[in-house]
């Protein structure tokens, strides 16, 4: 199932075409990659016919084989199947646009404003509901990726070796080194050795842990290269879902350069969750947080660029690569590793962000609700909005 024909078979309108759809779906998908994707369904598969059904599986499970926000790569891969070369680059561009704007808009707003009373209050009612909305991901999540004991133990290793200070990407390739050798090459009784030797590890191993990591980074300033070259490294390696972005950017923004304070990491955070498309648009806000409009849009690029180029590479290698018990099993034990990061990084943000029997509430509440009812995330972070400043008023 690869591209049919590109350039000048190409109808000159299918790129305009493709542009105007995805430029629309930026502009109202909100509620992260699911709800994305389920919006792409219905309109490239059920109103238009660009797809069929079977295409369209083929094309999500290849998503999820490659590093990369998959909402964002299953837009490009549909560019690139309706209109070409041409077509995967407007089909990303245009998706990625509005969330860019927006996100952008309200960093300069923050960056203005941010200190001001009004707003501190409105963030602290809209921090707790993205816990609450982190924590469903994470569930989510993990009924997927742990499929047995083996890729549990992966699991629970990576949670303890990240809170032992173990570098995140290395995390992420032992998983997936791990679950492949052990599932592919002796099956049954391999995995059992391997479930052991992971959790022996965990019992004789904390003491080691950090030194085993990489090295951590001494404290930089801000520059544009740095910031660029972050973004590039997160979008390269960015397996599961695009909440692992959480411990990525904790890590190294946060503990390493001292870039961003937990509050804004908190506070991008909850932009991205309010701004339809992308939830990695959140390095647009953080970008300009850090160096202005240059860092904002390097950033975005930063972040992005990879997901263009390992759907231009993988394409043609889609149905092999479906085929593969290796590239699954490896994929297998990445996602479990994503799924321990992630549990890093919400038990830690839920530390600043739960501060007071009110904060504690409010996300007691928005998980009920996310989970009972699937409200969409947007309406969950308006409503602690509208929390933070009803306290403000009362007190």
């Amino acid at each position: 199932m690869g591209v049919e024909t590109h350039g000048q078979r190409r109808a000159p309108s299918r790129a305009g075409e493709v542009a105007r759809l995805f430029l629309k779906l930026g502009t109202i998908a909100f509620g992260g990659p699911a709800a994305h994707i389920a919006l792409m369904d219905d309109e490239v598969v059920r109103k238009r016919g660009w797809v069929t059904r079977e295409q369209f599986l083929d094309l999500l499970g290849a998503t999820n084989l490659i590093p990369g926000p998959n909402s964002t790569e299953m837009a490009i891969h549909l560019g690139l199947l309706r209109a070409g070369w041409r077509g995967l680059l407007v089909a990303g561009a245009s998706f990625i646009l509005p969330a860019m704007t927006i996100t952008g808009v309200l960093a300069w707003a923050y960056v203005r404003y941010g200190a001001l009373p009004e707003v501190l209050w409105l963030l602290y009612g809209v921090k707790p509901v993205i816990i609450a909305i982190v924590f469903q991901a994470l569930w989510g999540f993990a009924r997927k990726a742990v499929k047995g004991p083996l890729t549990g133990a992966v699991g629970v290793a990576a949670l303890a070796l990240s809170f032992l200070g173990w570098d995140e990407v290395l995390l992420l390739v032992l998983g997936g080194i791990v679950v492949m050798l052990a599932t592919r090459r002796h099956g049954r009784g391999t995995q059992a050795a391997a479930t052991a030797a992971v959790s022996g590890a965990l019992v004789g191993g904390g003491t080691t842990a950090s030194a085993a990591g990489l090295a951590a980074i001494p404290t930089l300033s801000v520059n544009l290269w740095a910031l660029t070259g972050f973004f590039l490294k997160v979008g390269s390696v960015l397996f599961g879902s695009g909440y692992v972005l959480l411990a990525f950017l904790r890590a190294d923004l946060v503990q390493r350069w001292g870039w961003l304070t937990d509050q804004q990491l908190m506070d991008a955070v909850a932009v991205g969750q309010f701004t339809p498309g992308p939830v990695l648009t959140t390095a647009t806000f953080i970008g300009y947080v850090v160096a202005g409009v240059p860092g904002a849009l390097l950033a975005t690029l930063g972040i992005f660029l990879p997901s263009f180029v390992f759907v231009a590479a993988s394409s043609p290698l889609i149905p092999r690569m479906r085929r593969s018990a290796w590239a699954g099993s490896f994929l297998d034990g990445v996602n479990v590793a994503s799924l321990g990061l992630m549990a890093t990084v919400t038990w830690q943000l839920g530390r600043a962000a739960l501060v007071d029997w009110v904060t504690l509430a409010t996300a007691l509440v928005a998980t009920l609700l996310v989970f009972r009812f699937q409200i969409n995330s947007a309406w969950l972070v308006l409503g602690g909005a509208a929390i933070g400043l009803g306290v403000q008023l009362v007190r």
